[in-house]
């Protein structure tokens, strides 16, 4: 097994950054590793994900929300290929600091009997993790700066 783990501060509400990752019809605007979702954002439903890690042509999966929690977190389990040789389970975390202040986790747990092949694949997914999490603090902090004005 091997994990991901990335987190980061954003200074607007936990509604804000909830809104922006459920908003899966804008990830190609503001999102440089996830470039597309396509499906329904509820437990159980299986989604279509598109990523360009840094370094990559990208790829395709469809995974299965196994987390829908408003406003605290969102997980899905995907595989490549066939289930067991290479399994993804991705989640997006949400922990309120304060009132308008939250830590945003990504992390990923890999296991199967690839994943000691694919560690170079590994580190530039984490920076794509790096590179999303950058990019939702500025757009939630946008928002949120719109609203409070």
């Amino acid at each position: 097994m091997k994990e991901i783990y990335t987190e980061i501060e954003i200074n607007a509400s936990a509604g804000i950054v909830w809104s922006i990752l459920t908003d899966f019809d804008d990830f190609s605007r503001w999102n440089p590793f996830i470039r597309k979702i396509s499906g329904k954002p509820q437990e159980g439903a299986q989604i279509e994900v598109y990523i360009i890690p840094p370094n990559s042509n990208g790829m395709k999966f469809r995974p299965k929300i196994l987390t829908y929690d408003p406003e605290r977190e969102l997980r899905w389990l995907g595989n490549f290929w066939i289930p067991k040789l290479f399994d993804g389970e991705h989640s997006l975390i949400i922990k309120e600091i304060s009132e308008n202040k939250v830590l945003f986790i990504q992390k990923e747990m890999f296991s199967g009997l690839f994943v000691p092949f694919l560690s170079g694949t590994l580190k530039d997914t984490e920076s794509g993790f790096e590179m999303m999490n950058h990019a939702l603090k500025e757009e939630a902090e946008n928002k949120y700066n719109k609203q409070t004005g």
